[in-house]
């Protein structure tokens, strides 16, 4: 049996083995998915949905269990462990109403009575990343779950505590073995298989462009359906009309939280000229002042990064890369023992730098000046990731323009939100395709059927 030792990014302690599954265990889980299928998608609407506020109230019972259970395995600081916990109970309790809400249509024609249905899908996969475990799990099988689909999911090899941990309070909860299966292993065992195998009808897929894309090819072999939700390169646009301070206090949260290690870090900051220097002060105090610490202290602001990889990645962009690039300055990081690497912000010598085109997946953000609104606009253009992004201006008329012009899924003006349960989340470009989350999410999650009736 192959074991994988989970350890913590903050001690580089290990805190659990769990067994991977091989190719045969994948099979039999799929197995077992698909012939929990028919069962499932026939429960009554009312009935799926009382199921699944029962997994929502339970979910909540146990948060803080399952926030503990994050802190140690990714690191996540516990103020944000409790609120992915949370997250996850809310997404349940929000599609816990669509099952009676999964409507169809009926359409006006001649010679009868046209209808639509939205039926489920069938068997789907979800392969789950290391940074967000537990609240990106939710956004997948909550409304697959809710069409009446069942779930397979595979969270990541470095964190798949939580995971495990929802699967048994499903069944806790009352869903029949089968419908929510969670399968620990590896990508190129596990992941792979979720993709070649027939009764697998559509992936759900967060991670890198690169596997993305991998994904996306295998799954053309089937027509299998997919939903990807992969890289991004985020602009935070700074306008000198803005509150500048308010700006200057808010920017590391939008690119620091979680080590920067999140696809809607905004990790290029873009400064109009006329306010850039004042900017880079108010800047350098708020950075200096952000929190790195044991992730279990209830002040923690940033933890470590998941893994001595990542961090040797952050380091190559930032202190080996063949394109040099200028620190500004750096906060602060504990010694001692932990994958920590300090906010840093960096200044780019041109839009071609790598650090300023690729995703670091770590706690650097490039800062660079614009020159007026169609600069700010093409330089945060000038990617190949459309994820997220902020705006900050007191004119609402720029807000609203600049953020038709800037070619991502989610802006916020005035703030660095990126997500709610409640509306679409997803990318353009090579960010992903499709989206997730919000009143339509069952549409990803369910195959339309035409239904005509003679009435001659």
């Amino acid at each position: 049996m192959t074991v994988h030792e989970v350890i913590n990014p903050a001690t580089e302690e290990v805190v659990a083995t769990v067994p991977l599954a091989s190719v045969d265990e994948a099979d039999a889980a799929i197995a077992r998915a698909r012939a929990a299928t028919p069962a499932w998608a026939s429960v009554a609407p009312a009935d799926r949905g009382l199921l699944l506020r029962r997994f929502s109230d339970l979910v909540g019972e146990h948060q803080e269990e399952l926030a503990q259970l994050e802190v140690a395995n990714a690191g996540h600081t516990i103020g944000n462990a409790r609120w992915e916990a949370g997250n996850v109970r809310d997404v349940l309790a929000y599609y816990a109403a669509a099952p009676e809400r999964n409507f169809g249509r009926q359409i006006p024609v001649a010679g009868g009575i046209d209808l639509t249905f939205r039926e489920p899908i069938g068997v789907v996969g979800i392969i789950v990343p290391w940074n967000f475990p537990m609240p990106i799990a939710g956004w997948g099988f909550a409304p697959a779950l809710a069409a009446g689909n069942t779930v397979v999911l595979k969270p990541a090899e470095l964190t798949p505590l939580t995971a495990l941990r929802l699967g048994q309070l499903a069944l806790e909860a009352g869903l029949p073995e089968g419908v929510l299966t969670v399968v620990a292993g590896s990508g190129v065992v596990v992941g792979e298989r979720f993709v070649t195998h027939p009764d697998v009808r559509k992936i759900c897929f967060t991670g890198s462009t690169a596997v993305g894309q991998g994904i996306m090819r295998g799954a053309a072999d089937q027509v299998k359906r997919v939903t990807l939700e992969l890289g991004g390169k985020s602009a935070n646009i700074v306008f000198a009309d803005s509150d500048l301070e308010l700006a200057a206090a808010q920017a590391p949260y939008g690119v620091f939280d979680n080590a920067g290690q999140d696809c809607c870090a905004r990790s290029r900051i873009l400064v109009e000229r006329s306010v850039f220097d004042r900017f880079m002060e108010l800047l350098e105090t708020s950075v200096r002042g952000v929190l790195v610490t044991d992730p279990r202290d209830e002040a923690a602001e940033m933890g470590p990064l998941i893994s001595a990889g990542q961090r040797e990645r952050v380091q190559f962009y930032v202190e080996e890369s063949a394109d040099p690039v200028d620190v500004a300055f750096r906060g602060h990081k504990p010694s001692g023992a932990g994958y920590w690497y300090p906010p840093t912000v960096v200044l780019p010598r041109s839009t071609t730098d790598r650090v300023w085109q690729e995703e670091v997946f770590g706690p650097v953000v490039a800062v660079m000046p614009f020159d007026d609104e169609a600069d700010a606009v093409a330089k945060a253009n000038d990617t190949a990731y459309g994820l997220s992004g902020s705006i900050w201006t007191r004119d609402i008329g720029r807000g609203l323009r600049v953020a038709r012009g800037v070619e991502a899924g989610n802006l916020s003006v005035n703030s660095h939100s990126s997500v709610r349960y409640s509306t679409p989340f997803g990318g353009f470009k090579r960010s992903g395709i499709g989206r997730e989350l919000g009143p339509d999410a069952l549409e990803a999650f369910t195959e339309v059927k035409n239904v005509f009736i003679s009435t001659d």
